[in-house]
């Protein structure tokens, strides 16, 4: 532990940078999730048709393996930033379409008969009804996919990206134990940082929606 710290004390403005670059990879990957995710699974609420062939697609992506995935993106866009983005933007979407679907169809369906009947169309009655009823099953698909992400983005070195993966893997093939718990460590760190403040997020949206509902009532 004397040689990590010692590390730690002698470059912790890199391990600073590296860890700023893994946090901007898994944060783009989540944004471009919630774009693409949070539509496709009103669509699959909406339309129940559909809903099988979204979930079915998203979850072929989920299982496959995190590091073939990433070989294959890196044959079509190359090594970098951008590859490693659209990958964990893959990995990240399961969660976030699932749990918006599951949060749309758990709607209390007389809360959504009471809007009809105060003349809402289905527009409003998403907007300002449904999906803020729908926000903590979201959160926890949030919460999971920026696990995953934080996970999944350790192995980025390996296509050429940044983060705390290099010190990972500099640790392994050096046999340096500083170095590799110096990028394990934060990174364990991150995760355990996201799940606790998504979780506390998810909770405040959930007591919100409690005292909406009591308000209403």
């Amino acid at each position: 532990m004397e040689l990590f710290f010692r590390y730690v004390g002698e470059n912790w403005l890199y391990l600073v940078e590296l860890t700023y670059q893994h946090i901007l990879m898994v944060v783009s990957g989540l944004l471009l999730a919630l774009m693409a995710g949070v539509p496709l699974g009103i669509l699959a609420a909406r339309v129940p048709k559909l809903a099988g062939v979204i979930l079915a697609s998203a979850n072929v992506v989920q299982v496959f393996p995190s590091l073939a995935m990433l070989v294959l993106l890196m044959i079509v866009f190359g090594l970098g930033f951008n590859t490693v983005v659209i990958g964990l933007f893959l990995y990240s979407l399961l969660p976030v379409i699932r749990n918006t679907y599951v949060g749309l169809t758990q709607v209390d369906p007389a809360i959504t008969e009471a809007g009809r009947g105060v003349g809402m169309n289905p527009l409003q009655l998403l907007v300002l009804v449904q999906f803020p009823l729908a926000l903590p099953f979201v959160f926890t698909g949030i919460r999971v996919a920026a696990v995953i992400a934080i996970g999944v983005a350790t192995i980025a070195p390996l296509i050429g990206g940044e983060g705390l993966g290099r010190e990972i893997y500099s640790g392994i093939n050096m046999d340096n134990s500083a170095r590799l718990y110096a990028g394990a460590i934060p990174a364990a760190a991150l995760a355990l940082l996201a799940d606790f403040l998504l979780g506390y997020l998810q909770r405040r949206v959930g007591r919100q929606r409690k005292a909406a509902s009591k308000t209403t009532a």
